[in-house]
């Protein structure tokens, strides 16, 4: 059987989609697995051993519906179930199996705070595509592979990171996923271990910014390596603290143990750090009994409501504290 999975973005929701990827191809007699995504995260799926080929969304239309006909696909996995996915399944005909957004349960949660939302992760509601199959979730959490020519050399750090240090995710996609910048210097400024600043080239400034109270002890990596190579820190990290956002699922996928910070989302939508059956340490933060909270399944410029509560009343000091205490255990 030829299957076409398919998820367009981001780094985050692709990573979440690995153990369907891998459950399928090892557990569906014959599997052939296909994977179409954007462009742009080629890189997040280019090195999966389970894919065994990939197709592109990029400016020409009309090639890749010709390519992907000449496929002949038995079954379509749709993990993005959106306008541009529905066009797909109407022009290669072949049946499909479409992963459940619960957009109503959603709306009923960010408009109205009225939580209807299944106590099950995403991951296994992406399984859920694939039952009919007889795939069942494995256990083995999330995959993300890293190239070996991406790999971070210790010459590419300071030599006061040598012996180890906290990997810190300063960015995220919205403005209310993230720690105000004040914030995070305090976080970094009560943390007495080195510290890798880690996020994309919009994420540089404000790295420069805070790596500056102390540039000894914080080294700003942001925009200055490829994902797979900022995945790669993340690997010889001793734990991550992260905002919602995708290179907490690399973590994740990783085995590492993350500290959470949650904004305008919250866990309960079910994207939380998952590590399958593996038992890894993780603790997420979150600023409860808010009225407004969570004002977005998604997230904001700013917030709606002009005080940012859900993170300027995050405890940092209990953030600083509990990873300055694994930091020590786990030398």
């Amino acid at each position: 059987m030829k299957f076409l999975i398919i998820r367009f973005s981001s780094i985050g929701d692709i990573v979440l989609t690995t153990p369907v990827v891998r459950c399928l191809k090892q557990q569906g007699i014959g599997a052939e697995v296909h994977f179409l995504t954007k462009f742009s995260f080629q890189k997040v799926v280019a090195s999966n051993p389970y894919i065994d080929k990939f197709y592109y969304l990029n400016n020409d239309w009309d090639l890749l519906m010709h390519e992907l006909k000449e496929e002949n696909y038995d079954y379509i996995i749709d993990l993005h179930n959106n306008i541009r996915t529905l066009k797909i399944k109407r022009e290669l005909k072949v049946k499909s199996f479409s992963f459940n957004k619960l957009n109503v349960q959603k709306w009923l949660l960010t408009n109205l705070k009225i939580n209807r939302m299944p106590a099950v992760h995403i991951v296994d509601r992406n399984l859920d595509t694939v039952r009919s199959f007889a795939v069942k979730n494995d256990g083995k959490g999330l995959d993300y592979f890293i190239p070996e020519d991406e790999e971070i050399k210790q010459s590419d750090l300071p030599h006061s990171h040598y012996l180890g240090y906290v990997g810190l995710v300063i960015g995220a996609a919205h403005a209310t996923k993230r720690l105000p910048t004040e914030q995070l210097k305090k976080l970094c400024a009560l943390l007495h271990h080195p510290i890798i600043l880690l996020g994309g080239p919009e994420d540089k400034a404000t790295g420069d910014e805070i790596a500056a109270i102390d540039p000894v002890k914080i080294y700003n990596a942001c925009g200055k390596f490829s994902i797979n190579e900022s995945a790669d820190l993340v690997r010889k990290a001793k734990l991550i603290i992260s905002h919602d956002t995708g290179l907490m699922h690399i973590a994740a996928a990783l085995h590492k143990p993350i500290i959470s910070v949650w904004g305008n989302t919250v866990p309960v939508f079910g994207m939380t750090p998952y590590y399958g059956n593996k038992q890894v340490r993780n603790v997420m933060f979150e600023v409860n009994d808010l009225g407004c909270r969570p004002c977005s399944k998604i997230g904001h410029d700013q917030c709606p409501k002009k005080h940012f509560k859900c993170m300027m009343l995050q405890n940092v000091e209990a953030i600083a504290a509990t990873a300055q205490t694994w930091a020590k255990e786990l030398r």
